[in-house]
């Protein structure tokens, strides 16, 4: 089967393929509705496939679109799963619970942020204590975000970036700048000021499905990180911690980690696989993100500061506003044949390996491994 036939061009289609193929392939499915509307004014949804026993106790967690307009590839590799049977090829105890387009709101309006301006996964802190602080990114929150999008401007932030980058260093920069802040909404890597709907409804998806579970997998799919068509496996907890032995066992040496310079990605704040243990305390979790490069990393930021701009300052369906969607939808959508075989490929190999993992009895792994 050609792959590049299970990735879909936009929202809507994407969640008609997720639908029909979880249904042949004869998942428990379920609509969760949001709030809001899509550009066309249809409504959004996220939806939700459960297969295998419904008291297995080894379950694989896969979630697409945690950042909206990211939502393309990981809805393609769930798709591509189904198509090629492999719920049928589950072991004895082991289930799937597939997340599709937890964050419809920015799928299909191409955003990486929630209806709120939100990133989701700077969402998941706890909001009953003061948020984090992010001096730096304040002393560039209005470059950022000015009141007009001209050549001007730009130049004026890109100066202000490299003036920071010049004093502190690259990496500080990238703390500051994708790490997460909270103290202004109408800005890029924003965490928000309580819990979205989307964090709300995932917190329940998982409460609602995995009761019963002991061992849990979590693969949660983003792009717009890392080499083109290279997926990076990413755990966001110290080389030290369990899940990231025990993911490092899984899916093999490559894994990295956010706390220690291996991957290109910056310790984060408030991010969703940090968060899901606290969320299933019964369970034994393993979270993975699985990060597939597209397009140079320079290029996806400024499309994301563009974008950030244009929805709080101008106007998405004025000419500069139709360019910057479409540099947005291409700086975390590669819509090539090659690319999107690249994704499956990689997607089913994780979810193979998870699957493998999660059901692997306790004192039953290789010699050498982590016991589960």
């Amino acid at each position: 089967m050609n792959s590049a036939g299970s990735f879909a061009p936009d929202y809507a289609a994407a969640r008609a393929l997720f639908v029909e193929a979880a249904a042949a392939a004869g998942g428990r499915l379920e609509r969760l509705t949001h709030p809001e509307r899509g550009p066309d004014g249809a409504s959004l949804s996220c939806d939700v496939a459960w297969f295998g026993p419904a008291d297995a106790p080894n379950v694989l967690v896969t979630i697409s679109a945690t950042h909206g307009v990211e939502g393309f590839a990981g809805s393609g590799g769930q798709v591509d799963w189904l198509r090629r049977g492999e719920a049928a090829r589950l072991a004895p105890g082991v289930g799937v619970l597939m997340i599709h387009a937890i964050n419809p709101y920015g799928f299909a309006w191409l955003r990486r942020v929630t209806q709120e301006n939100v990133d989701l996964n700077r969402n998941w802190i706890d909001f009953s204590a003061p948020p984090p602080r992010n001096p730096g990114y304040d002393s560039l929150a209005d470059v950022l975000c000015p009141a007009e999008w001209t050549r001007q401007t730009r130049a004026a932030a890109a100066a202000a970036i490299g003036a920071y980058a010049g004093v502190h260093g690259p990496a500080a920069l990238a703390h500051v700048l994708t790490g997460g802040q909270y103290g202004h909404p109408s800005g890029v890597y924003y965490g928000g000021a309580a819990p979205t709907w989307s964090r709300r409804t995932q917190t329940a998806i998982l409460d609602n499905y995995l009761r019963q579970a002991r061992r849990v997998a979590v693969i949660d799919v983003h792009t717009g990180l890392g080499p083109w068509g290279v997926g990076e496996q990413i755990v966001t907890q110290p080389r030290a911690a369990p899940a990231f032995r025990r993911a490092r066992a899984w899916f093999g040496a490559a894994v990295t980690s956010t706390f220690d310079g291996s991957s290109p990605s910056a310790p984060l704040i408030g991010d969703g696989l940090a968060a899901t243990p606290a969320l299933l305390p019964w369970a034994q979790v393993t979270p993975m993100a699985l990060e597939i490069g597209t397009l140079p990393s320079d290029q996806v930021v400024w499309a994301l500061i563009a974008d950030n701009w244009l929805h709080a300052r101008g106007d998405p369906d004025s000419p500069i506003g139709r360019a910057i969607k479409a540099n947005t939808r291409a700086a975390f959508y590669v819509d090539t044949d090659d690319w999107k075989g690249m994704v499956a490929a990689q997607y089913l190999l994780a979810c193979r390996q998870a699957v493998a993992g999660a059901g692997r009895r306790r004192g039953g792994g290789r010699a050498g491994e982590p016991d589960a």
